[in-house]
């Protein structure tokens, strides 16, 4: 798949200026994930590192971001407990990356493809509601919980709800200053034009707003004003090269006999997978220029970040939505935009620890709060709401799911929801059946579902037993990707041998080869001699009466093309003689929802006769055997309109149009032209002149069917004998309906 360059003019500012941001926003959650997982601080940096820096060049994808995640969190926590050593746990994350490699190549990131939408959106809406609810407190100064815990329930036995709560009682005022300005400001750039435009970024600017003052407020104001460790960010300073490196943990491989870490190794894979994946597509829905991930390609960038983090010391990395949706909103265009900010990790981590110490938690809180914001939108909520309660209903208890829970259980809970609403659907409606009226009779038409289970075999014994003695059905499979083996053996069971003792014929139509069943239509959807033989002119009015409202209520018969063509082959018997006008908008096969074969179709430009136009009805009526004779106009008729404007004018049709042969058209179609009423026609307003039109087309095709019967003695012959009927019609271009009459004698 074709993916943006790393390095272009366009991008690479806008990417330098994505990725610091980014990492500003990293660093807290990098310490805060570690934290939440009861695994040494310096482990989630390591993992920001690796999931910008590695993932970030093997991905292909434009706007996820890699690194700790907080739907990790509590299985790390559990897994620690359950191994009983870092190192131990270390080994895990190593093995959970080679099984990550391994579903990269056996492609099976198209388990994406799974994902309802809703569940994706809900998980969107559910992130920026948490976001909004965790960073209160931050943007408060009320720093007692973690910036990278993201579930309801807190390991300090405190919940988001009454976090907030708690809040009130520990309002810090400089941390509180910092962050509403913070917020106020980034609120204000998105709507000031000269703001939005400039090429500062907004969250820097807090950041270094934020550093500012708490270096002011240190110095000058002091007392409850001053800003300590506990509201700065607090990353691990090493007073040397070797301190730096002794932060680093190493696995133990002499667990290899464990079958424990075999255990937390899968967990680990699966859980990290499956909310890289969920998170992957949620970031392609966030990126402005809807671009698409491989999925396989970022199962195998995961599991090389996960061996590699394991071997450092590190803790999980999946895709983050959280800093992947920071990315979008500070304008990273590619994946450079990750590089940058495991780069800058990397760089601060090892040179700059104690600047990155100055930032204040506040500013970091309002940057997420106001992405959280933008999460959840109400324009986002409103739009799932008009999609109908299928949609909304699993993205509105997502939402919730994920909130009072925590992201892993939430995600599990809408997919749950969302495949109940796919059952009960399949159950109230798993058969899409329409009773069609073809020239044979009657046929009960039966389109399977896309995925046809035994739980729709109930609901196909109860049409199966419908269908009358000598009744006739269809099965329909062609937009069918699977069929349950229990239900090909009740078609086969039902086509085989209950439907021949009744008297049932049974058609199929698209059912796949390995299904080992006949594809055949059995009924007749084409005129064939016989049918011919039966119908009077009436009949056959009323065929197409009913084939032109089942065109306009776009219920069309379902047809065999291919058997249409072989029986035509062989011979034609139409029932009908249409003269029309050639105008691209009114083909009669398909206004009247006809088959290869029905009619033969005359078109010529407003619908006039002529000698080789009675000529070719004769032929069809008395030699091929039509019964009936229709000639149809249609409104806003192009050679009408022209036959009017030329009204009365000394332009001939050729200096008129440039056409030179036209003229015997124009006037015949005049000959219905009152010259009385059209020389008033200077004075009328679009509206009346289409009036004035349209009647006019009436009148011309009236003309056409008593000239038909005037200058054709075989056609008039077969009217007196009953054989042939000769009708008119209109057609309306705009609503499809066809209204026909019979001009007065």
């Amino acid at each position: 798949m074709p993916h943006t360059p790393l390095f272009t003019k366009s991008t690479l500012p806008r990417d330098l200026i994505a990725g610091s941001v980014v990492f500003l926003v990293a660093v807290p959650l990098c310490l805060g994930i570690a934290l939440a997982s009861n695994a040494p601080l310096f482990s989630g940096l390591i993992a920001g590192i690796v999931g910008g820096i590695v993932v970030g060049f093997l991905s292909r994808s434009h706007t996820s971001v890699s690194g700790p995640a907080a739907g990790l969190s509590a299985v790390v926590a559990a897994q620690l407990i359950v191994l009983e050593s870092f190192e131990a746990f270390l080994f895990a994350v190593v093995l959970a990356g080679l099984v990550q490699i391994g579903l990269g190549l056996a492609r099976a990131g198209s388990l994406s493809a799974f994902f309802p939408s809703s569940v994706v959106k809900g998980l969107l809406a559910a992130i920026g509601v948490i976001l909004i609810l965790k960073q209160i407190p931050h943007v408060l100064g009320h720093d007692t919980d973690p910036e990278g815990e993201m579930s309801f329930s807190q390991p300090d036995h405190e919940n988001t709800l009454s976090e907030i709560y708690a809040m009130l009682g520990d309002l810090h005022p400089g941390a509180a200053l910092i962050g509403l300005l913070s917020v106020g400001i980034l609120l204000a750039w998105d709507r000031i034009p000269a703001l939005k435009k400039s090429r500062i970024p907004a969250p820097l600017v807090v950041v270094l707003l934020g550093v500012g003052l708490s270096r002011l407020l240190l110095q000058s104001w002091g007392g409850n004003w001053q800003i300590g460790e506990s509201h700065l960010v607090q990353v691990p300073v090493a007073g040397s090269v070797q301190e730096l490196v002794g932060f680093l943990r190493w696995p133990d491989f002499s667990q290899w006999s464990n079958p424990a870490v075999y255990i937390a190794g899968l967990l680990l894979a699966v859980v990290a997978s499956l909310e890289t994946l969920l998170n992957l597509e949620a970031s392609d829905k966030l990126d402005p220029q809807q671009r698409s991930s491989p999925a396989n390609r970022e199962l195998l960038a995961q599991g090389v970040g996960n061996v590699l983090v394991g071997l450092l010391g590190g803790i999980p990395i999946t895709s983050v939505i959280v800093r992947s949706s920071v990315n979008v909103n500070a304008g990273g265009q590619t994946r450079l935009a990750t590089i940058v900010h495991g780069v800058l990790l990397l760089v601060s981590v090892m040179w700059l620890p104690m600047w990155l110490n100055w930032i204040p938690l506040s500013s970091l809180a309002a940057i997420l709060l106001v992405t959280g914001f933008k999460l959840a939108s109400p324009t986002l909520v409103q739009q799932m709401w008009r999609e109908g309660k299928y949609q909304f209903a699993p993205f509105i208890l997502t939402v919730i799911s994920i909130v009072f829970t925590d992201l892993l259980i939430g995600i599990g809970i809408g997919l749950a929801i969302s495949l109940a609403f796919i059952l009960r659907s399949n159950l109230q409606r798993p058969l899409r059946m329409i009773v069609e009226k073809h020239l044979g009779g009657m046929v009960m038409h039966v389109e399977l579902a896309n995925q046809v289970s035994f739980l729709n075999r109930a609901a196909l014994d109860d049409v199966f037993n419908s269908i009358p003695r000598g009744g006739h059905i269809l099965l329909n499979a062609e937009h069918t990707a699977y069929i349950d083996p229990d239900i090909l053996s009740m078609i086969r069971e039902y086509t085989e041998n209950t439907a021949p003792v009744r008297g049932v014929q049974v058609s199929l139509l698209g059912f796949r080869d390995k299904y080992n069943l006949r594809n055949e239509i059995q009924y007749v959807d084409y005129s064939t001699r016989e049918l011919q033989g039966q119908l009077t002119s009436q009949q056959v009015l009323q065929i197409l009466k009913e084939g032109n409202e089942r065109f306009r209520s776009g219920q069309r018969l379902t047809r065999d093309s291919e058997r249409q063509r072989k029986a035509g082959a062989e011979g034609q018997h139409p029932l009908a003689v249409i003269l029309s006008c050639i105008d691209s908008r009114t083909p009669s096969e398909l206004i009247f929802d006809l088959g290869l074969g029905d009619i033969f179709s005359i078109r010529i430009a407003g619908n006039v006769t002529s000698q080789k136009v009675l000529g070719s009805m004769e032929y069809g009526c008395a030699v091929a055997g039509a019964k009936l004779i229709v000639v149809i106009g249609h409104t806003k008729c192009g050679a009408v309109t022209a036959a009017v404007d030329l009204a009365g004018s000394p332009l001939s049709a050729e200096q008129a149009t440039g056409c030179g042969h036209l003229e015997p058209i124009i006037r015949e179609i005049q000959e219905a032209i009152d010259p009385v009423s059209s020389s008033l026609r200077d004075s009328w307003s679009e509206l009346e002149k289409t009036g004035y039109v349209n009647a006019i087309a009436r009148r011309n095709v009236s003309l056409s069917v008593e000239r038909i019967q005037q200058q054709s003695h075989t056609i008039q012959k077969l009217v007196a004998e009953g054989r042939v009927e000769v009708v008119g019609a209109m057609y309306d271009v705009a609503s499809g309906h066809i209204e026909f009459f019979k001009p007065p004698t």
